[in-house]
């Protein structure tokens, strides 16, 4: 509840320096009138460049109306066909998130990472924590397809590679989510740290499947067995309750997104690196040919249009 009076404060706040700025601008404007000054008309066209700007991205929150839209976001990546195109594409796809997260001023927490010995990587699991993280990032889930010509084939062909994205929100750990031992399976693994990100590497990493639902979910990050669990039951108490939601909620159904194959055909986007550059989301029809921006976390493009439900076709150089 105080999170929540937190939230709507500041979304209250911005709509009061909007409200209170273009006022000002308003009110300088009408002196022009009287008496034109070069140097503040170019201050109040300056000034509106700004407001704009801040208007879309308060648009945009005002959007952001779901009781899980303001939370924290796990985010997991999974390669999918493809093999070893596949594994580096799912990295491709981690710094991509990354850099967005930066961007936004976000933090950054690793949970799993699960390396391929020749290159990037089968799976990664990472909390995002920030303002509307979820909210942001909910409709990244999905299949996501690059078409390029391939670092790793001798012969330089084009090959067409598929990853996976889910995302959930985190959710407070007090929550009425009952899970009894005899529905979980644990299983204690070597973790596998990927240099430089500090994962541990002592027989710690745990690997929880909820036998009911089917759910898998996996910490690393930890120093002992104990927290690695207590962080897993987390991330798994947080999947159930979106399930339990779910039921009581259709609404959270489109959110949560439908469960695809990692294959050709149940892409939400597209990457497209040869014969030409482009982004497609196939939802909104949104696109852009500057295929190295998005890589490095511009997304609000996509997003924002996702979030808006625009189902025409956006084009951007």
């Amino acid at each position: 509840m105080i999170q929540e009076c937190n939230q709507l404060n500041k979304i209250l706040k911005n709509i009061n320096d909007l409200k209170g700025q273009t006022n000002s601008n308003l009110e300088l404007l009408e002196m022009l009138k009287e008496e034109y000054d070069g140097e503040l008309f170019s201050s109040i066209a300056s000034s509106y460049s700004k407001l704009e700007q801040d208007y879309e991205s308060l648009s945009v929150m005002l959007l952001l109306s779901s009781s899980y839209d303001p939370n924290n976001a796990i985010m997991e990546i999974h390669s999918g066909a493809g093999g070893t195109e596949a594994c580096d594409w799912a990295d491709m796809l981690y710094r991509m998130y990354l850099r967005y997260a930066e961007k936004k001023n976000y933090k950054v927490e690793l949970l799993d990472y699960q390396a391929l010995e020749e290159a990037g990587i089968k799976s990664v699991t990472f909390l995002i924590k920030g303002d509307y993280a979820y909210g942001y990032l909910k409709g990244e889930k999905g299949v996501h397809r690059l078409v390029r010509l391939s670092p790793f084939d001798s012969s330089n062909r084009r090959h067409t590679s598929f990853a996976s994205v889910d995302v959930t929100p985190e959710v407070d750990q007090n929550i009425e989510i009952e899970i009894d031992e005899k529905d979980i399976r644990v299983d204690v693994y070597r973790s596998t740290g990927a240099g430089g990100q500090g994962v541990n590497t002592t027989d710690s990493a745990v690997r929880i499947t909820h036998l009911p639902t089917g759910i898998v979910v996996t910490c690393q990050n930890e120093r002992s067995q104990i927290q690695n669990k207590e962080t897993a039951l987390k991330v798994l108490k947080g999947k159930l309750y979106v399930l339990e939601e779910q039921k009581r909620e259709q609404e959270l159904a489109s959110e949560k997104g439908e469960q695809r194959n990692i294959e050709f055909g149940s892409q939400i986007r597209s990457y497209v690196m040869h014969p030409y550059s482009m982004v497609k989301d196939h939802r909104t029809g949104c696109e852009t040919s500057n295929v190295k921006a998005v890589l490095d976390g511009d997304l609000d493009l996509f997003i924002e249009s996702n979030l808006r439900g625009e189902s025409h076709g956006n084009t951007h150089g």
